[in-house]
């Protein structure tokens, strides 16, 4: 799967998220029937915000751009190998050597970009990190006041890896964030 087709989610909420789980179950001197616990879900807030929209647009047009270019790399070095392969019998050892090392330059340019636009520390998730901080910030922020103002204990996100088993709706506090946000809901 290439970086651009990616559903992005709030790194932010993720490790709230986290954190709150890790502070529940490592606390033994908190009781459940003592504290109050709410969730949202992250992904359908992103889904409606449009500034999120905006910020998946302009990662996509970068990775296609990117991945365009890819494509292009991976055509020279593909070509470079198949005639290569179809004239290596007629190469001096000295030609034979030359082509080798210009095949494996162009092999190396191809990995070097993927890895400067997509690798862990690469433009891709720069970029990503810095369209996204200030949507995560926002809905960290209606959440905040949310949560305080139905003077939730903890709240998770259920759109990443914490798994409910049962949730009760009427902890669901998407909505309640979402229209924090000034984001329309469904039906109304």
């Amino acid at each position: 799967m290439k970086p651009g087709n990616q559903t992005y989610y709030s790194i932010g909420l993720q490790l709230l998220s986290a954190a709150l789980f890790i502070a529940v179950m490592s606390d033994g001197t908190v009781y459940a029937q003592d504290q109050k616990i709410g969730f949202i879900d992250s992904e359908v807030i992103l889904e409606r915000m449009p500034e999120y929209s905006g910020v998946e647009q302009r990662l996509s047009n970068l990775s296609d751009t990117w991945n365009m270019e890819i494509s292009a790399l991976e055509q020279e070095l593909e070509e470079l190998e198949t005639e290569f392969e179809a004239r290596e019998i007629l190469f001096t050892e000295e030609i034979r050597e030359q082509r080798l090392e210009e095949i494996n330059r162009k092999r190396d340019e191809l990995n070097r970009y993927i890895e400067e636009k997509f690798g862990p520390d690469g433009e891709y998730f720069t970029r990503q990190k810095e369209l996204l901080e200030p949507i995560q910030r926002q809905i960290f922020d209606a959440l905040t006041l949310v949560a305080n103002r139905g003077q939730f204990d903890f709240v998770f996100d259920r759109s990443q890896d914490t798994r409910f088993l049962f949730v009760r709706q009427q902890w669901n506090l998407t909505e309640d964030v979402m229209l924090e946000l000034g984001i329309e809901l469904a039906g109304n």
